[in-house]
């Protein structure tokens, strides 16, 4: 073996749980847990040192049905009333680098903004159990652990609260990035100037509405890469750039690598597309 995937993302544990009391989440590395109904409050110990840093420790933070808590260990759970959770412990080098680069534990996040999350956990739960069956998935397993990671990365924080004017924005950019011309359509369909939105996106995101766009578009082409091999320019129209020479311009300037080289090294083999995928797909081409 040439290289270990489990050095940059593995899966360690897989917990499927409905708490009736509090239960603590241990051992190195990422957790990710969605709250797939009800609520819980998720806390961490004062006490400890904080692999991530600079991190700020806050207080019990409530989490209701449709977030995802992302933490170190240890992490409390206290469900209030009955919940579901779906907790996913993530490790290696990718997982570590997350993990440092999350500015608030627990990290709460929005399950809108990473909407694949729910999708790639439940399928990682379910590569885990074929594993216990005894079928060996130890390289599909960490590809989905690093598709996973790519997701969360562009999760937003559920709190605080954005106005109701970037809030719609962004609803507005992610799920219509690939046929969005620009910021100047946006604001159309937002009913305000695009000096207005620019001003308002900027403040409250801080970044402008067209570079957050960019990034939605390249984050939608990590994905595809992950995913399957499609070529470059079916990439490019499924997500939103002109052409394949373009979409190569672009991501390189974002990533520092081009399409090839970013695919090559994620490594990930094909794979046929979800139900999602493949109802997204058709409504772009249609």
């Amino acid at each position: 073996m040439i290289f270990d995937w489990s050095t940059t993302a593995a899966l360690a544990s897989v917990q499927d749980v409905q708490p009736e009391s509090p239960l603590t989440l241990a051992g190195e590395g990422l957790w990710v847990c969605l709250v797939s109904s009800g609520k819980c409050t998720a806390s961490l110990p004062a006490a400890g040192p904080s692999p991530a840093g600079s991190a700020l420790v806050l207080p019990p933070q409530s989490a209701s049905a449709g977030h995802l808590i992302l933490s170190r260990a240890p992490l409390a759970l206290a469900p209030e009333g009955g919940c579901h959770l779906l907790c996913i412990q993530l490790t290696g080098q990718a997982a570590a680098q997350f993990l440092a680069g999350l500015t608030e534990l627990p990290f709460l996040a929005r399950g809108e903004t990473c909407p694949a999350a729910a999708e790639l956990m439940g399928r990682l739960a379910a590569e885990a159990g074929a594993e216990l069956l005894g079928t060996p998935h130890s390289r599909a397993v960490s590809q989905l652990a690093f598709a996973l990671l790519c997701e969360l990365s562009g999760a937003d924080s559920a709190a605080p609260s954005l106005p109701p004017l970037i809030t719609a924005a962004i609803e507005d950019i992610r799920q219509n990035y690939a046929g969005l011309y620009g910021v100047e359509e946006l604001s159309e369909r937002l009913g305000v100037s695009k000096s207005h939105l620019v001003r308002t996106f900027t403040a409250a995101v801080g970044v402008p509405p067209g570079r957050y766009l960019t990034t939605v578009r390249i984050e939608a082409a990590m994905r595809l890469l992950l995913h399957r091999e499609y070529t470059l320019d079916v990439i490019a129209s499924l997500c939103g750039f002109s052409g394949a020479n373009y979409l190569c311009r672009v991501f390189k300037k974002e990533t520092g690598h081009s399409p090839a080289q970013w695919r090559a090294m994620a490594g990930q083999a094909a794979r046929p597309l979800s139900p999602a995928e493949s109802k997204r797909e058709q409504e772009l081409y249609i």
